[in-house]
């Protein structure tokens, strides 16, 4: 190794990454780390082939309670609406043909860029139940990742059910009834906010990387094939430290949002995607701060 570079164990050949240099990850020894952005195999992308089916409910909560969860470069937006998503993934290219699910939960908010004010939605926390993409999604794109299981337990024309579940501990249920083809409009997309944190190895609070990122609106590949909506509801169940040691103050955090009404659920169907390789670090002067014992303060 020399001038602190990795040295190549593969054929460069091998590999056609979106930027001038190949993405690596650990173990870094074995070279480049095959993933969403990096396919080994140039002839096996084809992202429009993959197929996504996102369940979701929205509901009116409290401003204030969501201002808590959002560093402080982002501001809740006054309608304080919570999306909660179920995601199933096929067909991707990068896993040659397999595919998983996601549970995510987003806030509509603004942040405060260098460059000026801009609208999107917060991506808080977002399970999945695939190691691999947890962890290109953690280290590369900054998306706030952790595992669960997640698994949908009634599936019929008109009603979907899903629950969340951490080593037999089931945390999450959601479950959409009366579903039937869409017949409003649907709103314009929007970006997709992130912050992320990794702390630096041997000093507890310190960061070495704590930033705002952003996912552009921008999918080339995405059709949307059918698009249903009806009544939904979910809940998160608080939990105690033995139930979720790792995940419970999270989870504790979601279950105590006020849910003053339910506004709308849905059923969207699609084919295509896009590697997101287009993620944006976006230029702020402001940085979160993280209230002493945070972490701990709901344990019970």
């Amino acid at each position: 190794m020399t001038d602190g570079m990795i040295p190549l164990r593969f054929n460069p050949a091998d590999y056609q990454p979106q930027g001038n240099s190949p993405y690596f990850r650990m173990p870094v020894g074995f070279g480049p780390f095959p993933g969403p952005r990096q396919i080994p195999h140039p002839g096996k992308r084809d992202p429009s082939q993959s197929r996504r089916t996102v369940a979701s409910v929205s509901y009116r909560s409290d401003l204030e309670a969501i201002r808590k969860l959002l560093p402080t470069c982002f501001d809740p937006d006054p309608a304080a609406t919570v999306t909660v998503e179920v995601q199933q993934l096929e067909n991707l290219d990068w896993l040659a043909g397999r595919g998983y699910s996601t549970l995510g939960v987003k806030f509509p908010a603004t942040c405060t860029t260098d460059a000026g004010l801009i609208r999107g939605d917060f991506l808080a926390i977002l399970w999945e139940n695939l190691a691999d993409p947890i962890i290109s999604g953690r280290e590369e794109l900054g998306f706030a990742k952790l595992w669960c299981e997640i698994d949908q337990t009634v599936s019929s024309t008109s009603q979907k059910k899903y629950c969340g579940h951490w080593m037999g501990h089931h945390f999450f249920e959601m479950e959409l009834t009366d579903l039937s083809e869409a017949t409003q409009t649907t709103a314009a997309p929007k970006p997709l906010f992130h912050y992320k944190y990794f702390p630096k190895t041997g000093h507890p609070g310190v960061a070495d990387a704590a930033y705002a990122i952003m996912t552009p609106v921008q999918n080339p590949s995405l059709v949307v094939d059918r698009r249903l909506s009806g009544k939904g509801s979910f809940r998160f169940t608080k939990s105690s430290w033995e139930e979720l040691p790792t995940l419970f103050h999270i989870v504790n955090a979601l279950a105590e949002l006020p849910i003053k009404e339910f506004l709308s659920a849905t059923l969207v169907s699609s084919h295509g995607a896009k590697d997101f390789s287009d993620q944006t670090i976006l230029q702020t002067t402001s940085h979160h701060q993280f209230p002493e014992n945070f972490i701990y303060a709901n344990q019970t």
